[in-house]
């Protein structure tokens, strides 16, 4: 009866468990490139040339980091506001993660916002309210998971390191969410070691990090992790004998990524590639070559 009531329950904040999904289509961070992210969902055939659900009951993921660094973010929000409603209609799910790119923003840090994001509002004034916690788009990203777990795939914008191992996902959903609420810049979703802001995992020795690793997973009851916020414009990769898998492939035009995303049918991991192109994930041997790392300019602000 439980398992029942969670594949019948819609996409929500309080939930972060799904089971029983046949095809998951992860997107990793956006930045503001809205035409990126429409051959992304094209490519991966999530919508069809109207720009409507097509995914029956596909659960997308977009792992975070929709703002900041393009004039288009706007659109992208209002793209994903769009398919959350439609995709529950059809038995599927859209998850729109937090990233460290909407905590900035939504804790009035911003230095990489985009000239024209504040435009497409009507300015610097109106784009305040707007992300304010009475704004349209404030009030939407503050509902929003910082992690999320669908199979036995678990999703998280940075990746899960010291700082919040030993707190189960509702505690880090619910501790972000309140911090965002509260403007709190001293918790959770500010630290750099914390869930929006690690590279430990992306980028540090596997040696090093491997088995803490294992010990999140172990905890979480997952086989798998997918990040994003960490650059490599090669493409999708994998690391800790493909345990991890990396997909912020820097598709925004700041980076000059390819339109790509992660999509798993089943037992099947592969890369869809804008536009057509498709490349089946070995996660059980490591990267032909080493991975690419683009340098990240975004960091935490001191604290006061």
């Amino acid at each position: 009866m439980l398992i029942a009531l969670v594949l019948a329950a819609p996409a929500s904040a309080q939930q972060d468990t799904w089971a029983g999904v046949d095809r998951i289509v992860a997107v990793g961070d956006i930045h503001g490139d809205y035409d990126q992210f429409v051959k992304v969902l094209r490519a991966a055939e999530v919508v069809d040339e109207k720009l409507n659900w097509a995914a029956g009951k596909t659960h997308l993921v977009q792992i975070g980091d929709v703002l900041d660094r393009g004039p288009d973010s706007r659109k992208a929000m209002d793209l994903l506001m769009k398919l959350e409603g439609q995709a529950s209609a059809a038995g599927g799910a859209v998850h729109p993660l937090i990233g460290n790119h909407e905590a900035m923003v939504l804790m009035n840090d911003w230095r990489y916002v985009h000239p024209a994001e504040e435009q497409a509002f009507g300015g610097a004034e109106a784009y305040r309210k707007a992300m304010g916690p009475a704004g349209k788009y404030g009030k939407w990203i503050r509902t929003h998971n910082t992690i999320v777990k669908i199979n036995d795939l678990v999703f998280v914008h940075a990746g899960i390191s010291s700082t919040a191992a030993g707190l189960t996902m509702a505690e880090i959903n619910k501790a972000v969410r309140d911090e965002l609420a509260k403007g709190d810049e001293t918790g959770l979703a500010g630290d750099p070691s914390g869930p929006l802001w690690t590279r430990d995992l992306a980028l540090d020795d596997e040696a090093l990090v491997a088995k803490p690793f294992e010990a999140v997973l172990k905890k979480y009851g997952a086989k798998r992790m997918v990040i994003g916020h960490s650059v490599d414009t090669e493409g999708i990769r994998t690391r800790m004998g493909g345990r991890l898998i990396r997909i912020d492939v820097g598709m925004a035009a700041l980076y000059g990524g390819p339109a790509a995303c992660l999509v798993v049918e089943k037992d099947a991991f592969y890369e869809v590639r804008h536009p057509k192109a498709k490349r089946n994930l070995d996660l059980d041997a490591p990267p032909a070559k080493p991975a690419v790392a683009v340098p990240r300019l975004d960091t935490r602000r001191p604290a006061a």
